[in-house]
């Protein structure tokens, strides 16, 4: 299956010039070696060894901030496959697109030295016009994020045809016009943090350019990771459309497992919030004897206004 991603080439797209001119993406996050024998399928393995290089790198620096720093490296070069699509912004509004052709390579003392080779169509595409849901994702804070739900209106771009069509492919939605409306919720919340009762409380966890949506675990990435305002509590949110079944509670309990092993500093607890559509018995249920998960509901409000 072919992937999109959004790439930030340097802070603020400042190599992204460059990056287009030499058919490249890379990244840096100041880890200077070759990497090519040590790209390991697992991006777990890979953290395992350059979290702490990066720590050394970096003493002031959270396992939190190591783990997304690394996180991207590996996916620029690795998770990425030959094969898949990247928008670049490139710092005036607009995005170049192209599709990567091969493996990883390291380009000593060059910017962005942990590189792969892209393919640039002659197309690029104007933050202007794509839809709001598509530039709030692609907007998002970090180096790397994963855009493919928006994979035919891209193609659409490129393609030079605009078709407005919604599909809804999740089996698991029992309506498939709520599924529309809920289709990004996560990048909906992300940007109305802090509207929200959450949000009062904790914030999305953010350092360096980069932000804990989506952050990756050894059971699946967590929708987003946020800490306390005071820095002494971790909370992971999932996110379900529709109905929650009592099978989410165990899905969060992993993700919270792995945060108070592997990124808790000493002294901080971890909290797990769910947000669902509605809920049913069963998960009430599941949710008595679970003291440290909080459960939210949230509401569509679909307004027409007569001009």
């Amino acid at each position: 299956m072919k992937n999109y991603y959004r790439v930030m080439l340097g802070r603020g797209s400042a190599y992204a010039e460059e990056a287009y001119k030499g058919n490249f993406i890379g990244a840096d996050f100041d880890i200077q070696q070759d990497l090519s024998n040590h790209l390991y399928d697992k991006w777990r393995d890979f953290n395992k060894e350059f979290i702490p290089i990066y720590l050394v790198n970096h003493p002031d620096k959270t396992r939190i901030a190591a783990g997304m720093a690394c996180g991207m490296l590996w996916t620029i070069s690795k998770g990425i496959q030959i094969g898949d699509v990247v928008l670049c912004p490139d710092g005036q509004g607009n995005y170049y697109v192209g599709e990567v052709v091969n493996d990883y390579e390291y380009h000593k003392d060059q910017v962005l030295p942990h590189r792969r080779v892209v393919h640039w169509f002659s197309k690029t595409i104007s933050r202007a016009e794509v839809s709001d849901s598509l530039k709030h994702s692609a907007g998002a804070i970090g180096t790397v994020c994963n855009i493919t739900q928006y994979a035919d209106e891209i193609k659409a771009f490129i393609s030079d045809s605009r078709p407005q069509i919604i599909i809804a492919t999740d089996a698991t939605i029992e309506d498939p016009s709520v599924f529309a409306l809920e289709k990004h919720l996560e990048d909906f919340l992300v940007q109305n943090w802090k509207s929200t009762e959450i949000g009062r409380l904790y914030d999305i966890y953010q350092e360096d350019g980069e932000i804990g949506q989506q952050y990756p675990t050894d059971t699946g990435p967590i929708d987003i990771l946020a800490i306390s305002i005071d820095k002494k509590e971790l909370l992971v949110v999932e996110l379900k459309k529709g109905r929650a079944s009592d099978v989410v509670v165990g899905q969060i309990q992993r993700y919270m497992g792995y945060v108070k092993d592997e990124l808790a500093e000493t002294g901080q607890t971890v909290r797990g919030v769910i947000i669902a559509f509605e809920d049913d018995i069963k998960i009430r249920r599941a949710l008595s004897v679970a003291q440290n998960i909080d459960f939210y509901t949230y509401k569509i409000s679909f307004k027409l206004e007569k001009k």
